[in-house]
This record gives C-alpha cells, sequence and structure tokens, in this order.
C-alpha cells in the first residue's frame, strides 16, 4: 500500500525513518494484538536484519487479494492504492522471498525458519499469479467469524528488501481495477 502522506521517492524501512512522530506513527500497527510487537525484533534468516530493517512488497497483484475480500462479502475501501514496482528496481538490494506458509507460521512472535526464506533476483522472481489456498480459507474463516478487521495479507508470501527503493518512477494502481 501506499503510505500515508507519502513524500519523496524513496521508500524505506521503518528502522530507517529518521523522523520520530512518523515512525511511531507506523509502529503503532504493531501493538494492535498482543505478539505483534515481538515483529519488531524478529530476525530474518539470510539477511542478517530485523523485520522493520526491509520493505516489504507483495509478489501477486493487490487485486487478487481485494477481489476475494469482496467475493466475500467483506466490506472494504476500493480506494487503496498500491506501487508497481518491477523487481529489476530491487536489484541494488538484497532480496529474499518469506513464504510464509501456513504450515511453518507460529505467529508473529516465533522466529522464522531457514527453510522458510529464499533468496530472489531478477533471473529466479516470479510473479503469483492467484493467492495461496491457506490467504482464501483464512479470510473465509475470519469472515465467517465475524472478526472486522484482520490481515489482508496472512499467508501471501512477502518480498523483503534489505535497503531503500527508489519509486520516482514507479505505476501507482488501484487494488480494486484488475491487472492488465
Amino acid at each position: 500500500m501506499i503510505p500515508e502522506n507519502m513524500k519523496g521517492e524513496s521508500l524505506v524501512p521503518l528502522n530507517c525513518l529518521r523522523d520520530e512522530e512518523l515512525l511511531n506513527h507506523y509502529k503503532k500497527k504493531y501493538y494492535n494484538h498482543p505478539e505483534r510487537p515481538k515483529l519488531l525484533e524478529r530476525k530474518i534468516p539470510k539477511l542478517d536484519c530485523l523485520w522493520n530493517d526491509v520493505v516489504h512488497f507483495l509478489p501477486v497483484q493487490p487485486y487478487f487479494v481485494y477481489k476475494t475480500l469482496k467475493d466475500l462479502g467483506v466490506n472494504i475501501s476500493s480506494q487503496l492504492q498500491f506501487y508497481k514496482i518491477p523487481i529489476t528496481s530491487l536489484e541494488h538490494n538484497q532480496n529474499v522471498m518469506y513464504l510464509y506458509e501456513k504450515e511453518s507460521y507460529k505467529g508473529p512472535a516465533s522466529a522464522i525458519g531457514e527453510d522458510q526464506i529464499h533468496i530472489i533476483n531478477s533471473s529466479n522472481y516470479k510473479e503469483l499469479a492467484t493467492l495461496p489456498a491457506a490467504t482464501i480459507e483464512y479470510f473465509e474463516e475470519q469472515h465467517h467469524k465475524g472478526e472486522k478487521r484482520f490481515g489482508m495479507f496472512h499467508y501471501i508470501p512477502h518480498i523483503l528488501s534489505l535497503g531503500e527503493v527508489n519509486i520516482a518512477n514507479a505505476e501507482v494502481i488501484r487494488w480494486n481495477r484488475p491487472p492488465e
């Protein structure tokens, strides 16, 4: 998602924000669940850094998240915007794919297993064409339980990029529009 009040031409990891007020604003999301603050200390194998030392991306068009939630009847905004950033724009950084598989995930306070992290680059990266089945099942379970707020990117692999990412030429897309 495009950060609110976005300024500048680069996405930076949370731990690199110099503005204390802005840093605290974005850290607030980690305090909506008793285990989530542990994410601030979570280590990423193979990058030898913390969860907030990287910029996070999805390897799937956000439209697929939107459509799945909308089809379930979840009340969501259609106005969210995202940057569409080609993998080649990350080449100057170290990058990994965090698989975030349901079978291996033990909660936000648990360590990420080495087997859940794969080093990626422009030659071995492949965008997902659909959401993982576990993500769809999670959405269905949460919606049927009547949950109003739940993770929109649960069990979707994440691209974790160590360093700043230039977005000067990135395309802005709305998540409610199908990919072309």
